[in-house]
């Protein structure tokens, strides 16, 4: 292929990719596969390596990450970025809508709209294209995180339609409720510390160095402000529609996310009706906005030295409730993080009854300067984890004690240390501290992990006890005679559990990866490190260098695995657990192939040729991976019989291409 002709299919290959990424995550009315999407950045992707003097800005390829940014530039805003009043109180709406009638000249028109709790956000476009994204900061000038913002994909890269050539368009990047959810489950599993809210974590998030992070965790956007010298709009929401049109996710007035009204009861009604809808949101707003909406009227009205006159938020009030903290305990993690806890006199709140709260960890307790038996104001952190955000000093009783952070660890009492640039306090013990290594056992044999019948956290309990297993490797050392001593454990029961830990050793080596309990390593992680170094020393032995060149290993994750097997104990551990016989290489299984590489699926229903699981094992022996719900990303649905009919018509309202048994296994051949 010539030069010419491979700048011309690039180009028309990213309108037509930005196109369809639009149809497909702003409009949700995606009209090619999933598959056929792929087949086109694939194609882009090969011409871009190929002739990269050819690869544009606005190159849909940007969109998955990989680029390092080590510090972010400040940036003096073009058009100061504003805050707002707030209020919590409708009489002062009220207030302000009269004296807004009192100064203006003419009819007054009011545009309402969700005050969404992310993370405020001006990006620049120039001829169409996107130049440049900035966060609020002081409000004078802010960062440049223009890397990370082209991971999100419901901004576009490139405009379509009628646009003005140098414009602003500002509005919130957020983080969804599911993928907040996600990643504090995926952080669960890695023994981390989990985020306290989806508004911070967006924050945090969209200043990460490594993009590729950013594009993996799902944020999204609402943009809504347009700026600019030659703008030909009346008012505001005018130009939120021409924005919809030239490719932006705007708030729309179909779903009530945007309305416009003349009279103070409109306003009203906006805000009494999404202070109860906003629970049934997948995102979190904090209030409404009400803007003037003509253009002319707002220059008029002027701005004081913070905010504009023509504008103001109305925040909701978080439910908060008052109540007694009754003592403060401390949780130890099977990766010795500690994690302080407010046992609190039960409380209703929103709809559930609250006994416990997170501290999160020793800042959290300094910054609310708690005392025993305050009594402490609890609200619902992002609607989703109950905090305590306030002390009622006026009951504090002034022989109360100050709750200082604990300087030892509960269970082994080994001094705590705090690592640099983390939040938590860990107990270092991680080999002897009893609540760790009942936790590391405890995983050791869940589920996703060995999956060891006969064996629970009950029986781990006795067996650490009793001094009969002191970490993994002594389990399979366990005799028979040992094991019936136990309390209620009979004969049949100790021959299942001796029986469970010997088909322990057929557990494929990915598994007994993740249930070693190296830190940061998942079960998606594991696979990963297993597929590509394919046995234990290989890992054990790998560089930095090459531990980070495996796709989705990050620094953090590299830097996890080398201290692990620093330690000679682990070491020592690893060859016991070889000795015993547990599987330490890939076994590369018959049929396997790429295939599916790449492509995920949801597997639901009861089928006729394969189990639930073996169909699972084939899609992830042949490069695909498995999903436990339906979502955007999900490529396929493999449906059995008697397959939940909401999942069906979700997968179908989605647009994701659903197999039969037999079409699945035609998929394969082919």
């Amino acid at each position: 292929m010539n030069k010419l002709d491979a700048k011309e299919e690039i180009l028309k290959l990213s309108e037509a990719i930005n196109h369809h990424n639009h149809l497909y995550y702003v409009e949700s009315n995606p009209v090619i596969s999933d598959y056929d999407f792929d087949m086109l950045l694939k194609r882009l992707q090969e011409l871009e390596q190929q002739f990269p003097e050819f690869a544009f800005d606005y190159s849909p390829t940007k969109r998955v990450g990989g680029d390092i940014t080590k510090k972010f530039e400040t940036v003096v805003h073009r058009f100061p970025m504003l805050s707002l009043s707030n209020t919590y109180s409708e009489e002062e709406i009220q207030e302000w809508e009269t004296r807004l009638k009192k100064q203006a000249e003419g009819g007054l028109e009011y545009v309402c709209e969700l005050k969404y709790d992310g993370v405020a956000i001006g990006i620049r476009y120039e001829n169409g294209v996107l130049t440049r994204a900035v966060t609020r900061g002081d409000g004078t000038q802010g960062e440049d995180v223009t890397t990370n913002v082209k991971t999100i994909r419901t901004i576009p890269l490139q405009l379509i339609g009628q646009f003005p050539a140098d414009f602003e368009i500002r509005g919130e990047i957020f983080m969804p409720l599911k993928s907040f959810q996600k990643l504090n489950e995926e952080r669960e599993e890695n023994g981390e510390a989990l985020f306290a809210n989806p508004r911070n974590t967006a924050s945090g998030t969209l200043k990460m160095q490594d993009s590729k992070v950013v594009a993996e965790r799902s944020l999204d956007s609402y943009l809504y402000g347009v700026y600019g010298t030659d703008l030909n709009f009346p008012g505001h929401l005018e130009a939120v529609n021409a924005a919809g049109e030239w490719g932006f996710k705007v708030p729309q007035s179909k779903n009530r996310f945007i309305e416009k009204t003349k009279t103070i009861d409109g306003i009203m009604q906006f805000i009494h009706f999404w202070d109860k809808e906003r629970h049934n949101l997948p995102f979190e707003i904090d209030g409404v906005v009400i803007k003037v909406n003509n253009y002319e009227q707002q220059r008029k009205l002027g701005f004081t030295a913070k905010s504009p006159r023509w504008a103001i938020a109305y925040k909701f009030k978080a439910e908060r409730v008052e109540t007694k903290l009754e003592a403060v305990t401390y949780q130890v993690g099977r990766t010795g993080s500690i994690t302080p806890v407010a046992n609190l006199t039960p409380v209703q709140l929103g709809g559930t009854t609250v006994k416990r709260a997170s501290l999160h960890n020793s800042d959290q307790i300094e910054k609310l300067d708690l005392h025993e038996g305050d009594y402490v104001y609890v609200e619902k952190g992002g609607e989703i984890i109950p905090k305590i955000v306030g002390v009622n000093l006026e009951k504090r009783s002034t022989a109360a004690a100050k709750i200082n952070y604990i300087a030892h660890c509960p269970e082994c009492q080994t001094e705590l240390i705090r690592k640099e640039g983390e939040a938590n306090h860990y107990c270092p013990n991680e080999d002897a501290c009893p609540t760790q290594m009942k936790g590391k056992l405890e995983h050791f044999i869940s589920r996703k992990a060995l999956n060891v019948d006969g064996l629970g956290a009950e029986t781990v309990d006795l067996l650490y006890d009793k001094g009969l297993v002191r970490n993994q490797a002594d389990l399979f050392d366990l005799t028979f005679d040992q094991v019936v001593d136990l309390d209620r454990m009979a004969d049949k029961s100790a021959n299942n559990l001796l029986i469970g830990l010997k088909e322990a050793k057929n557990v494929p080596f990915e598994r007994v990866l993740f249930a070693i309990g190296i830190r940061f390593v998942g079960e998606t992680v594991a696979k990963k490190l297993a597929k590509h170094f394919k046995n234990i020393d290989t890992i054990r032995t790998a560089s930095f260098d090459e531990l980070v060149n495996v796709d989705e290993i990050g620094e953090k994750i590299a830097i996890s695995v080398q201290q692990y097997f620093m330690d000679e104990a682990h070491n020592l551990l690893i060859e016991r657990l070889k000795k015993a016989g547990l599987q330490f290489e890939l076994v590369e299984k018959e049929g396997a192939s790429n295939k599916l590489d790449g492509k995920a699926f949801v597997v639901s229903g009861v089928f006729t040729s394969f189990s639930r699981d073996e169909i699972k094992e084939v899609i992830e022996s042949n490069g695909g991976k498995n999903v436990s719900s339906i979502s955007s990303k999900t490529d396929f649905v493999v449906a059995g019989d008697n397959m939940g009919p909401a999942k069906l018509k979700k997968a179908s309202d989605l647009g994701i291409t659903i197999l039969s048994e037999d079409e699945f296994i035609q998929l394969l051949k082919n």
